[in-house]
């Protein structure tokens, strides 16, 4: 009579399942029960449950720059486009830094499902938005990456010379950015709410929300290097203080050219 096979109950099948936040694209597998139990204590508690993934080490290997294109033209997932996100945060200077603060690329997706909203607008909160020049808001909707800038946000709202406002940077603009409006200004409108801000919704809704003619990506793949892309020349230009009568400053089709995003994610693919 043959043994019977050993079963290691260590390890246990685990679904990552659609109705996740953090769910982008998940087989089944095995984990072990450790790592199972810390899935499950971060769902909903973590402020993004792709942030605890961890990005693959480098290889030691030498890359070819044909396979390391090749990977570039890949679209990027959220998890992708926060670990590049992270590498190129820490290359900027941090005299420029210091005017952003930056959300996850996953909380505005995740505010327009009315059962994770309270519970994104207390982690924006934990942000301190208002006392920043510059808040950047990657947005991926319907599978194409956005810019969100908001810009003066803790100045008045009657200010003549520090004008809060909205910028919109979308490389796609042909899908019409502004069907996104509704969203975003309600979402701003739950901010200053949450923040206990005086200003009324009318004077909320007022704030103007702008969308610069930025130079456009040629495929349906590109939209998230480009928004890595505008973070890197944004943070890099941006005036201490945006004045709306200056807009759109350096926001122009002849901004830049593809032939300098792809060098640019070349640099970023390889630790820039």
């Amino acid at each position: 009579m043959g043994k019977k096979k050993q079963v290691d109950d260590s390890i246990i099948p685990i679904d990552i399942a659609p109705s996740d936040p953090g769910y982008l694209r998940a087989s089944r597998k095995k984990i072990t029960k450790q790592e199972a139990q810390r899935l499950r204590s971060l769902k909903l508690t973590a402020p993004c449950f792709l942030d605890n993934i961890p990005c693959r080490a480098r290889s030691k290997r030498r890359v070819t720059r044909k396979k390391s294109t090749s990977k570039l033209k890949n679209k990027l997932d959220s998890g992708s486009f926060e670990c590049y996100l992270e590498t190129l945060w820490s290359r900027l200077p941090a005299d420029k830094r210091d005017l952003f603060t930056r959300l996850d690329c996953q909380w505005f997706a995740w505010y327009r499902k009315s059962s994770y909203r309270e519970k994104v607008l207390s982690w924006v909160k934990r942000k301190e938005i208002f006392s920043t020049k510059y808040v950047l808001v990657p947005i991926v909707c319907w599978g194409h990456w956005s810019l969100l800038i908001f810009c003066h946000f803790g100045e008045s709202l009657q200010s003549k010379t520090r004008t809060p406002c909205i910028l919109l940077l979308d490389s796609l603009q042909m899908s019409d950015p502004l069907r996104l409006e509704a969203d975003i200004r309600r979402f701003m409108f739950d901010i200053y709410k949450a923040e206990g801000r005086p200003e009324n919704k009318r004077m909320i809704y007022q704030v103007p929300l702008l969308v610069p003619k930025v130079p456009q990506q040629r495929n349906g793949k590109e939209c998230g290097n480009f928004v890595l892309y505008f973070i890197n020349l944004f943070v890099k230009s941006a005036p201490e203080n945006f004045n709306i009568n200056d807009y759109p400053y350096f926001m122009k089709n002849d901004w830049f050219n593809a032939e300098a995003v792809e060098r640019f994610c070349e640099r970023l693919h390889f630790g820039m």
